[in-house]
């Protein structure tokens, strides 16, 4: 089968699996236009499955055609699936993929669903693969496109979490504190939140010297994980500050 003859049947299977009010929903909890076929979570996870079962030996040209066949649709689970898809082949994913997933983000991505696909599974794949590849993102964070700002925080939460390049997410960390996009304020506050269990020192030292530069918004993400005491003290000393 080729890439276009099974980017075709994947659009039609998605059509057959369609819920009109399923869509809506989806329109309304994404607070902004998203183009959706309205297909359910368990429905598509299916879709997964078929799709990979089908392409798992498949030439590299021949895959990442049918991921850009799939991204060029425009419809949020496309994006999705192919998310979900090249997921399976993490371990594949080096500086190539990288650039390609970039492309993915200047190209197609307009929600943070497909940029937080995009980040926490495949670039972060390549950065567990190629740490070098971290240094790609510091650019990223001035970036005129929001989701690859967020991009730049959220492609590094797999390094937080397992304790990996702190002084380098914390420095990703400040350049991203004084940004007011909403989405671009939780990426960064959920990347602090999963470094914290693993550095939970230098995560708080971090916040605390630089609370002021912090939204309050960021400030609640990045204190879910932390013990009580290290929330109230963040929290507290960032009311103060606002009042000075």
């Amino acid at each position: 089968m080729t890439p276009d003859a099974l980017s075709a049947q994947i659009h039609e299977r998605m059509l057959a699996l369609s819920d009109a009010g399923f869509a809506a929903g989806q329109r309304r909890f994404f607070q902004h236009e998203v183009d959706t076929y309205g297909v359910r979570t368990q429905a598509l996870n299916g879709v997964v499955r078929e799709v990979y079962s089908t392409i798992k030996g498949w030439p590299l040209a021949e895959r990442n055609t049918l991921m850009n066949r799939l991204w060029k649709t425009g419809k949020l689970e496309s994006g999705v699936l192919a998310c979900h898809v090249y997921r399976r082949f993490a371990r594949q994913c080096t500086a190539c993929e990288f650039k390609l997933f970039e492309r993915w983000l200047d190209r197609y991505v307009h929600n943070w669903a497909h940029t937080d696909g995009i980040s926490s599974w495949l670039l972060a794949a390549c950065i567990e693969n190629e740490p070098g590849l971290r240094f790609s993102l510091k650019p990223w964070t001035v970036s005129p496109n929001r989701w690859k700002r967020r991009a730049s925080a959220v492609a590094l939460l797999q390094e937080a979490k397992a304790g990996r390049h702190t002084d380098y997410i914390l420095e990703i960390a400040a350049r991203l504190l004084p940004d007011r996009d909403d989405m671009v304020e939780k990426g960064v506050g959920w990347l602090l939140k999963e470094s914290y269990p693993a550095r939970p020192a230098a995560t708080h030292a971090f916040l605390m010297e630089n609370r002021e530069a912090a939204t309050r918004l960021t400030l609640r993400y990045a204190a879910e994980k932390m013990t009580v005491h290290h929330r109230q003290l963040l929290l507290a000393s960032h009311r103060s500050a606002s009042r000075s």
